[in-house]
């Protein structure tokens, strides 16, 4: 039997949450150390699983496959194509930088031992969320993705509600700096509770959809359904299909997140520390997206094909909205998750363009925003937790006092605006030239995001780190070695796949291919006048 590789990808990192919730209460560091060692073990395997992968082999490679419930037909199948394995390593490599830039986010508050924040668990709830995300890349059966999808709210709301920030929005800076405020808890757990309610929702309704997906292919596996599709023994009533589609879609846009179903997001990521801010946007939605591609395009290809014009136009209000929100807040975290609001509406708008060029740019763009948006948000957060406030006009003059974090915000900024040479712009122009071939009315609509994006982004800039020197800014240390650590790789990664994104979309292409073969469709050919 061979190694169960994708197994032991997943089974790491929950192995490492274990592990680390066990160390003593008073070996923080250690934790800490275990959490990180554990991650990076992750890492490796992913790259292993990277070198496995044959792009022009199998459209499922490194598969498992094992009996779980007889009863019900239900089976541990895991299998990974392009898409599933490109996210997959994106998120065994952000889980380091986050444990790394959230090194000091458990660590107890002074002179507040009844308020002690529990150093293990952060670290391990942390490492159960990246256990999930990677399984749910790697699952092939629909009713162990569905556990999956719904497993890892839990972790989430504890990182949200339990683990908050300790910067100030609108709030008293000297409350929140010596944890009195009762009203910041307050505000995390809304944000926790508003975060569980959605997502539950929409997982409810999908649960509803794989039963009934069971009851009219019999099975869960999707290996199996697409077998029975090929050989005609499996036939969905047009109706049938339209409303399967729309219980799966509704629990994907609620995480993607959709407009409009994406009012959690602000709140969420505002209210949490940022490196649980960057798990959430950068991985956990990812699984949203993903599933657009994996299930309701695979399983229900008529019925994608039926609503995709008006997903489209979700999808381009959502950038839209997103960008024009982004540009008049106040709160730079918020503004960074409007910001991922209007960059989920391209991946989506991608997804449904239905050309090969927008689905393997919409891959592209959930990897490349989830390294982009962790660069910029990371550094966002030291850069919060040196004035202990999130509120843009705060700031001034950071630039001449800390060269180094102004340089790497302005280089996060300028690849979530996609700036040509950074590895946004790729995705940002595969998705718009697909979107153009197909709905030539929606890509010109989605190039307003463009302009926004760079409004929003250099606006920040330069209220924060251009200008004269506030007072509270002054004498504000630059970045220091582990800060650094955490975000040159990704500023370098971010460079590297700009210029050269060859062995992303390598892996990705043949998969998109397989995707456009479900859905039955062909890439519009340009129009030609013949030569007289």
């Amino acid at each position: 039997m061979s190694f169960p590789l994708l197994t032991a990808t997943a089974a790491l990192p929950a192995i490492g949450a274990i592990a680390t919730a066990a160390v003593p209460a008073a070996r923080r560091t250690v934790a800490k150390w275990l959490a990180l060692l554990f991650s990076l073990a992750t890492l490796v395997l992913a790259g292993i699983a990277l070198a496995r992968f044959e792009p022009g082999g199998a459209r499922y490679q490194l598969t498992e496959s094992h009996a779980w419930i007889k009863d019900f037909g239900v089976r541990y199948e895991l299998g990974v194509d392009g898409i599933g394995l490109a996210l997959m390593a994106l998120t065994a490599l952000l889980i380091p930088f986050i444990i790394l830039a959230g090194w000091h986010d458990a660590d107890p508050l002074e002179n507040q031992s009844r308020r002690w924040r529990p150093t293990q668990g952060f670290f391990a709830l942390i490492l159960m969320v990246e256990a999930m995300v990677i399984l749910s890349f790697e699952a092939t059966d629909v009713f162990l993705f569905y556990i999956l999808f719904e497993a890892m709210l839990i972790p989430m709301y504890f990182l949200i509600g339990g683990f908050g920030d300790r910067a100030t929005s609108s709030r008293s800076a000297a409350a929140a700096a010596n944890g009195s405020d009762e009203n910041a808890a307050a505000q995390r757990s809304y944000a926790a509770v508003k975060f569980l309610l959605y997502n539950l929702v929409g997982g409810l309704i999908m649960l509803a959809a794989v039963i009934g997906l069971y009851v009219v292919a019999g099975t869960f596996s999707l290996s199996e359904i697409a077998e029975a599709r090929a050989n005609g023994s499996l036939s969905m009533a047009t109706s049938t299909e339209r409303w399967l589609f729309l219980g799966f879609f509704f629990a994907f846009a609620v995480k993607a997140p959709l407009w409009p179903l994406h009012t959690w997001l602000p709140n969420a990521m505002g209210e949490a520390t940022s490196p649980v801010a960057v798990l959430i946007t950068a991985v956990v939605d990812k699984v949203g997206t993903f599933a657009m591609l994996r299930f309701c395009l695979q399983l229900f290809p008529e019925a994608s094909k039926w609503a995709t014009p008006v997903i489209v136009v979700l999808a381009l209000i959502s950038i839209v909205y997103g960008a024009l929100l982004a540009v008049g807040q106040r709160d730079i975290k918020r503004l960074i998750a409007y910001a991922s609001i209007s960059h989920f509406g391209f991946i989506v708008l991608g997804i449904f363009a239905m050309t090969s060029q927008g689905q393997s740019g919409a891959t592209l763009y959930m990897v490349n925003h989830g390294i982009s948006t962790a660069a910029l948000m990371l550094v966002a957060g030291f850069l919060i937790s040196r004035r202990g406030s999130r509120l843009i006009a705060d700031y001034g003059g950071v630039q001449k006092v800390a060269p180094v974090l102004a340089g790497t915000f302005l280089v996060g900024g300028l690849a979530t605006l996609s700036l040509p040479g950074l590895a946004p712009f790729v995705s940002e122009f595969l998705v718009l030239v697909g979107a153009f071939s197909a709905y030539p009315a929606a890509g010109i609509i989605a190039t307003t995001g463009i302009v926004l994006a760079a409004l929003y982004v250099l606006v920040l800039y330069q209220r924060t780190m251009t200008g004269p020197v506030k007072a509270e800014v002054q004498g504000m240390a630059d970045l220091k070695v582990r800060e650094l650590v955490v975000v040159l790789p990704l500023i370098g990664l971010l460079l590297f796949l700009g210029v050269y994104p060859k062995p992303l979309t390598q892996i990705v292409n043949p998969a998109v291919q397989h995707t456009m073969s479900d859905v039955q469709k062909k890439d519009p050919q340009p129009e030609v006048e013949a030569a007289k």
